[in-house]
Order: structure tokens, then sequence, then C-alpha cells
């Protein structure tokens, strides 16, 4: 049946998908497959196919908020879709993660509002420990600077306690902030869908957010590396799923 969101059905018969936030973004994925076609755009959710070493994988946008990203993931679910990778920027909350380094997430702190209406707080959000193992031996094998650990989700882009609450988060060891990780590791779980999420870090820890934001918009160069830098280790962690799974 197709889906009334991200129009697509279960015809498509892709398993693995890359889960940017900005629509944008795909034609930086598109880059790196081949055999691309578009499929659907509606609203946020924009999406194309193409293969990767040989391997179909599907991209698509998810937009801002775990709100969208649960919508996205649930009927990713519907189609057949088995994993998922999460490709998105995010703010460093320690020193010493520069820019344009990748945080491969464990786990979500769950501060988003989305994943607490699917179950209580107490439900650990989680990567898909197999999934996070690829995306580790994918970026070591492509060079990639990278930091394994816990992220922030947050609900709120902008309240007044944003200082005080990264502060907070920075303190018990978090290693970034997005607004995505929670939901997606949190429904994939549930939805039995393995999970990860690689994060380009565009906030050097102590730095301004919006002006930080703005830079990579603008196509700074550490950071538009970082964004080809996930999409790699991403797709040649599905790769490396996919071998496995096949064997």
């Amino acid at each position: 049946m197709k889906q009334p969101h991200i129009c697509l059905d279960e015809t498509l018969g892709v398993r693995y998908a890359v889960l940017p936030g900005d629509p944008a973004r795909l034609d930086r994925v598109a880059a790196q497959l081949e055999n691309v076609r578009e499929l659907a755009y509606n609203r946020e959710f924009r999406s194309l196919t193409g293969t990767y070493r040989g391997v179909p994988v599907l991209a698509i946008s998810t937009g801002i908020g775990g709100s969208s990203a649960a919508i996205c993931l649930e009927e990713l679910h519907n189609i057949g879709v088995t994993a998922a990778i999460r490709i998105g920027s995010c703010g460093a909350l320690q020193a010493g993660i520069r820019l344009g380094d990748l945080i491969l997430g464990c786990g979500a702190i769950r501060d988003d509002g989305v994943s607490k209406t699917y179950v209580h707080t107490e439900y650990p959000a989680v990567a898909d420990y197999q999934l996070l193992g690829y995306c580790v031996q994918s970026a070591q094998a492509l060079g990639c600077r990278y930091h394994v650990g816990i992220i922030h989700s947050h609900e709120s882009f902008y309240h007044e306690e944003n200082d005080a609450e990264s502060a907070y988060w920075a303190h018990k060891g978090a290693l970034g902030a997005d607004m995505e990780s929670a939901a997606v590791f949190t429904i994939g779980r549930l939805r039995g869908m393995k999970t990860a999420s690689i994060l380009n870090n565009v906030v050097v820890c102590g730095e301004d957010t919006a002006d930080a934001i703005g830079g990579y918009v603008d196509g700074e160069s550490l950071t538009a590396a970082g964004e080809r830098n996930e999409i790699r280790t991403a797709l040649e962690a599905l790769y490396r799923l996919d071998r496995e799974e096949q064997a």
C-alpha cells in the first residue's frame, strides 16, 4: 500500500535506507550511488534510490525533528525497510571534537517529545549493535575522524534553557546534540529495524549554534567534508551489513 507521507509502497523492494534531514542532501547522496532514480517528493520527504557497490539503497529525507523522522521510519517499516542509518548534523558537547568529525551514536538521551509517546522513558534509545559496528569499521576503513558515544536528542532548537541544558548533558558525558536520533533508535527497536546514527559535527563546543549552522549551509569546507564522510560511511556500513546477511 502506498504510504501517505513518503508516497512509496512495498513494491520498491529495498531493505536499506539512509535518512538525511535536508532534502537537498539527497543530491550529495546521489553522487555516491549508481543507477540513481528519483522517486517522490512530498512535504519534507524527498526520496531516491540507487545502488552502492551493487546493493540497492533508498535515500529519503526526514525534515527537522523527531516527529517527522518518526513518520518516515514508520512508513519505511511498512514498505519493508529493515535497516536505516540517520545521516545528519549535530553540535559538539565535548572539547576536542572538531568541525567535520563524525559522531557515531551508541545511544541517545530521550529528551525529545515523540519517543515518549511510544514507550516509557525507562526504555533505552540504543543503536543496533551490529549496524553500529559496521559504521565504526567503515569510518576506520575510510580514514574518517570519528567518536562513538551518547547523543543528546532534544525537542526545540530555540529555547531559553539551551545553554544550561547543553552544559548539563555535556557534564554527563554526551558527545553531541541533535533532534532525531532518540526517535530513530526507539522506534526502530520497537519495530524490529536495525538503526544507527552518524552525525557530522557542525558546531564546536561553546560556539554559537546559529552562526555555525549558517557556515555549514554556506558550504564551509570542513563540515562539507564531514558530510561527504558521513554519507560514505553510512553506505559502506549498509554494504557490509548486506554482505553479512547474504553470507
